[in-house]
């Protein structure tokens, strides 16, 4: 038999007509002289009924007794509309069902270690061990589909924008300035290795030079760092380039780009211009630089307010060069003493050592900090906060990024938990002006916030040798509901400002050459000015499907350790693969595989 449908298209097809479905058994219920199969395929679930009566053969009813859980089949049988009282409103095919007429098994099934169901409980290990289960789940399959769409849309946008798909190698040259790379031992080379790219950053730009002047890749690539949610050893990004562009032309291009993908993919139409906002006033805002806007609740300074008061924990910050900041968590002025002991716990491991409080009650101001605070005050600093009645100010006063990064992460606790977060709401920004360099106490010497082919802003190029640590860069990321999705800069395309570039972060010439001298050749051949961006696939997706974490939408991820349970990797190797590449291992103790 060959499949005539899927089984979402049976809801459209006239009732009477006789169609050939092939899919996995879904869940199946004995009446005895009746058997209801639902059969899924990727399109979604019909209802099968087994009924001699109705035409089922005698041969399809023995053989729909056999039929257990995730059994794959195909059947030939009749869509007919189902009474009134036994239409299912939950699935899309739920008035209609199929009336088997012939039955092939075409594979037997074990018990799975799971059901096959959107929202199973089960721990993810299990799961990941058996991903081929896993993305039979509906959710797991829309996910993918998902992707597909924003991949194709994507791919649609840019050709019609006359950029050209190019592959660059996945075998190059381990470069510093980044995070850890992922080597390969050569075999012909001995003693040398290929490094993984972490992105095609230097590639893309000789594709500037080589006057392609349009490029994009959904390119792969792999950082060996630390792992969390949001995070995966290896991933996708959709990389983008483009030469003789102004930063507001090609911003305005990227805006159109994902405008169009959102309309396309999801039906939401998203307003543009996205707005823009400095670094600095995104962390003074919000203690963060990707700072999610789909909520209030901004930080407050309230340094003037308190800076007369006697309370020795404000003056002793104040005066050691820190802030006083606050957030205002409306409505919660109720908050028990546990309650607030549980945010103090909460901002804990920022490295705060408490929060004042101070709750506005229509019975007054109520405070831990009353008896340091005359009347007048306490009135300054809740009208500084900005509070009202029902209010809860949660004050905070240490070093200004300690401050910053505790209060920017409270202030996401309390969204959530306060449920000041609407999942269906987009919210796009630009966060632009970040600081070219930063200073690593490790290191000793300034290192770059993006990565060392940045552009700085010309009005501060002047001051790259003087005060490199105020120099701003030409760089920008673009950030959805709190997430950074992509990230760019326009790029130096001069090899003097280059140059100038690897001396700031403490490069000899002899250090730069070695590194990077084919880019800084390649500057002297007429190299045009160009900049781009990265956007991240992977989170993309997982913010358009709703998903908790990249592994929902990645077909075969790691775990937050970059083990592979499906495929036990990474694993050892014999000792003739060894041999071959000239390596041998430290003795020591094993190292246990992590989950």
């Amino acid at each position: 038999m060959t499949r005539t449908h899927r089984t979402l298209e049976t809801k459209d097809v006239r009732p009477g007509t006789e169609v050939v479905l092939a899919g996995w058994v879904s869940r199946r219920r004995d009446l005895g002289s009746l058997i209801f199969v639902d059969l899924r395929d990727r399109s979604g679930i019909v209802q099968l009924v087994f009924d001699t009566a109705k035409g089922t053969t005698k041969t399809a009813m023995e053989l729909g007794d056999e039929l257990r859980s995730e059994y794959v089949l195909t059947v030939q049988g009749t869509v007919e509309l189902r009474d009134e009282k036994s239409v299912n409103p939950k699935l899309e095919t739920g008035r209609v069902e199929v009336v088997v007429k012939e039955l092939q098994i075409l594979n037997g099934s074990k018990t799975p270690p799971f059901y096959i169901q959107n929202d199973v409980d089960v721990d993810e290990t299990v799961r990941l061990r058996h991903r081929y289960l896993d993305l039979r789940r509906p959710q797991m399959q829309q996910m993918l589909m998902l992707r597909h769409r924003v991949n194709q849309s994507l791919r649609s946008y840019l050709n019609e924008q006359e950029f050209v798909e190019v592959e660059t190698p996945i075998l190059t040259k381990s470069t510093p300035e980044g995070a850890r790379d992922y080597l390969v031992p050569s075999r012909l080379q001995t003693g040398s290795f290929y490094a993984l790219p972490q992105s095609p950053q230097l590639f893309k730009q000789l594709l500037m030079v080589s006057g392609l002047e349009r490029y994009y890749q959904f390119a792969r690539c792999f950082r060996d760092e630390d792992l969390r949610a949001d995070r995966q050893p290896e991933f996708t990004q959709l990389d983008i380039e483009q030469s003789f562009v102004p930063l507001e032309t090609f911003q305005s291009m990227m805006e159109e780009m994902l405008q169009r993908v959102f309309q396309d993919v999801l039906g939401v139409e998203v307003q543009r211009p996205f707005l823009r906002m400095s670094y600095a006033e995104a962390m003074d805002t919000y203690g963060s630089d990707k700072p999610d806007l789909r909520f209030g609740m901004p930080i407050v300074r309230l340094d003037e307010a308190v800076a007369d008061t006697a309370f020795r924990v404000f003056k002793d910050a104040i005066a050691a060069g820190g802030t006083v900041r606050a957030l205002v968590a409306p409505g919660c002025a109720g908050y028990s003493r546990k309650q607030v002991d549980d945010l103090t716990k909460f901002v804990a491991p920022y490295g705060l050592k408490g929060l004042a409080t101070v709750a506005v009650t229509e019975d007054g101001i109520k405070s831990s900090i009353a008896k340091f605070l005359t009347d007048d005050e306490m009135q300054r600093l809740v009208s500084a906060a900005g509070a009202g009645t029902g209010d809860l100010i949660l004050i905070a006063a240490a070093e200004i990024s300690v401050v910053r990064q505790a209060l920017g992460a409270l202030r996401l606790h309390l969204g959530e938990d306060l449920q000041l977060i609407d999942e269906n709401i987009y919210k796009f920004l630009w966060v632009v002006d970040f600081p070219l360099l930063s200073y690593d106490e490790e290191e000793g010497r300034y290192v770059a916030e993006h990565h060392p082919f940045t552009m700085p802003k010309w009005e501060d190029l002047d001051k790259l040798e003087s005060d490199p640590g105020s120099v701003r860069a030409q760089a920008y990321d673009m950030v959805l509901n709190g997430y950074e999705i992509g990230g760019g800069s326009m790029r130096i395309y001069q090899r003097e400002v280059q140059e100038r570039m690897f001396r700031a972060l403490g490069f000899t010439m002899e250090e730069a050459r070695k590194q990077f001298g084919f880019l800084l050749d390649a500057f002297e051949y007429g190299t045009p000015p160009h900049g781009g961006i990265a956007f991240g696939l992977d989170r993309l997706v997982m913010i358009m499907g709703h998903g908790k974490s990249l592994r929902d939408c990645i077909a075969f991820p790691k775990t937050s350790s970059g083990t592979d349970l499906l495929m036990s990797a990474p694993s050892g190797v014999s000792e003739a693969q060894l041999d071959v590449l000239h390596l041998s291992l430290r003795k020591g103790k094993p190292v246990e595989p992590l989950v």
